[in-house]
């Protein structure tokens, strides 16, 4: 059995090799990280066991030590395991310098959660691309490292109380209570050549901006590092080339500060758009709804609950009367029925995924949503 305390990204990537190699997960995190996370990590088989959150990143790591050591469980020690370095040392570092191979990288701006990230990428830029500058973001009202305070720890090297600089934050992932090994060891070798503190409302306002401006779907902390980018190019000379960090999906925010203002039922707007036109409405009886040119279809339309497999057991259709026990059966109904087909696509079609390649200039490769029928 593995054990190993996490926010959530760590976790879950966990979880997806210990399915693969049948290995038992027991992940430990904190109440108040959101519950999207502990569901991931459950759906792919692990176990998390939920810390109070008035005892921080601190409690979580602590209760993980404890479960390995009463179990006997192995710990990866992800703050502290100079692995967590060195593969992006090898891999990270490696890619950034193969896409800046052709012009210069002049900075480097990211966060800092275990420290894995900051300490792999760091040593190699400063040993390949010492000209480029890295820059570290922090909450501005959380600024461990940039406090220059040094962190109490135990004779074994783990910390032994929280950072007194620390103070809870909106970025999950980020900044723990307390400043990991991993992170210490940057600043022990004078890696970072600036701070930039970053203010937790305009990390929404840049994630919510990525979204609707560039399509890009991240989550508190990518927007945080990029609000912290921001500050950078502002100040930096004109064409300067500056590689932001973006680590995390916004799907993972759901329950959280990011999307507590968008809407579950339509808008004004929305209900405008739909009396705009005489069909397809909720706001009409199935009479005034205009036959169907499909031949083969029946015209009128009522709701119906489905449990199929796909749309889950709370999850309403529009479908024609011939088709409401359409359960488990979704995709041999759908030749017969192209209106049901429509309004499926719709439901689970919705959100194409991106892949974000690191580069000079930001490339997204999006994919093509599968068919309801595969």
């Amino acid at each position: 059995t593995i054990v190993e305390a996490t926010s959530g990204n760590t976790g879950i990537g966990l979880a997806m090799v210990c399915a693969q190699k049948g290995y038992p997960l027991v992940v430990t995190m904190a109440e108040n990280f959101s519950v999207e996370r502990r569901k991931l990590m459950r759906f792919l088989g692990a176990k998390v066991v939920l810390t109070p959150a008035a005892q921080k990143g601190s409690g979580m790591v602590a209760k993980a030590a404890e479960l390995g050591k009463a179990h006997g469980w192995w710990q990866p020690r992800q703050f502290e395991n100079p692995a967590n370095a060195e593969i992006h040392a090898r891999t990270t570092a490696v890619e950034i310098l193969e896409d800046f191979a052709d012009v210069t990288l002049d900075y480097w701006v990211t966060g800092f959660g275990t420290g894995g990230t900051l300490n792999g990428v760091s040593r190699v830029l400063k040993q390949k691309s010492p000209h480029t500058q890295i820059v570290v973001c922090e909450p501005d009202n959380s600024a461990m490292l940039a406090s220059g305070i040094a962190q109490a720890r135990k004779g074994d090297g783990s910390h032994s109380a929280s950072h007194p600089s620390f103070r809870p934050h909106l970025m999950q992932g980020w900044s723990p209570d307390f400043i990991p090994q991993l992170a210490e060891q940057v600043m022990a070798g004078s890696r970072v050549d600036t701070f930039v503190a970053v203010d937790g409302k305009d990390s929404l306002r840049c994630a919510k901006e990525l979204a609707l401006q560039e399509g890009i779907f991240v989550g508190i902390s990518a927007g945080a590092t990029f609000s912290g980018e921001l500050q950078v190019a502002r100040a930096a000379p004109q064409g300067a080339n500056i590689l932001c960090m973006l680590p995390d999906t916004g799907e993972r925010y759901l329950s959280t500060p990011l999307f507590e203002d968008v809407a579950v039922e339509m808008t004004e707007e929305e209900l405008e758009l739909s009396r705009s036109t005489p069909g397809f409405r909720f706001d009409v009886s199935s009479a005034a709804v205009p036959a169907s040119a499909d031949a083969g279809v029946e015209p009128s339309f009522t709701r119906h609950t489905t449990h199929t497999a796909f749309l889950g057991a709370s999850s309403t259709l529009t479908v024609s009367d011939g088709l409401a026990a359409m359960a488990g059966a979704a995709s041999a109904a759908l030749p017969s029925a192209p209106n049901t087909a429509a309004i499926i696509s719709h439901r689970f079609m919705h959100a194409p995924q991106f892949r974000i390649r690191l580069s000079p200039r930001i490339r997204c490769a999006r994919t093509r949503p599968r068919s309801p029928s595969c």
